[in-house]
């Protein structure tokens, strides 16, 4: 009995996760593509983070490589803080995915109040579009005051800084953080795919005749 369960447990995850990746009639290639591309280019410096933070991981450089870095939140480990920041961080990511799937464009039934309703396109838009705006900015800051030799506050690299090109430690962070560039221009033109889908499939949207 504990087997079939084991297997039906199995099963049901295998279907969720199926479900959840599939995407809707009407989406282009592409797009699917970049919804599912959004999600990899965060785990990159998640992983980084847990490794050294949390499993101090000989790979970082500076208070975070010693393991002496705060967490900046009064009473809670930097371990544990990378650890619910790398999850939300993906949990973000991975809403782009909705974008290109039918849990996008209706409520999932475990939803309650909200199972199987239509979800309004602006309610998926304007966040999307806000966030991908935002995501863009940031890390392109952040790449231009890097290269300028710069942190984001506008101030000076360090010997200790944890990104860097001096030594292999410092490459591997950067290898690490550069895939997030990308996360803004991706969910950007993903949702545009979304809105340009949705004028056409919902025809109460304003100018979708």
């Amino acid at each position: 009995m504990t087997t079939m369960a084991g297997v039906g447990s199995a099963d049901r995850l295998r279907a969720a996760w199926a479900g959840a990746h599939r995407p809707v009639p009407g989406v282009p290639g592409w797009a699917r593509n970049a919804a599912y591309a959004v999600p990899c280019t965060v785990f990159p410096s998640s992983l980084w983070r847990i490794a050294v933070c949390t499993f101090h991981a000989p790979i970082g450089r500076g208070a975070i490589g010693s393991g002496t870095a705060p967490s900046g939140v009064p009473g809670v480990p930097l371990g544990l803080y990378v650890i619910v920041l790398s999850i939300v961080s993906e949990l973000l990511a991975f809403t782009a995915v909705g974008l290109v799937s039918a849990w996008g464009e209706m409520f999932p039934r475990w939803i309650p109040v909200l199972r199987e309703r239509r979800v309004p396109a602006l309610a998926a838009v304007v966040p999307a579009a806000l966030g991908a705006v935002v995501l863009t900015l940031l890390w392109t800051w952040v790449a231009v005051s890097f290269s300028l030799g710069m942190r984001i506050d506008a101030g000076p690299l360090t010997s200790n800084s944890v990104l860097s090109l001096d030594d292999w430690k410092g490459l591997v962070a950067v290898i690490a953080y550069a895939p997030l560039v990308l996360w803004g221009p991706l969910l950007g033109a993903v949702t545009i795919s979304y809105w340009k889908r949705r004028r056409i499939t919902d025809p109460g949207i304003s100018g979708s005749r």
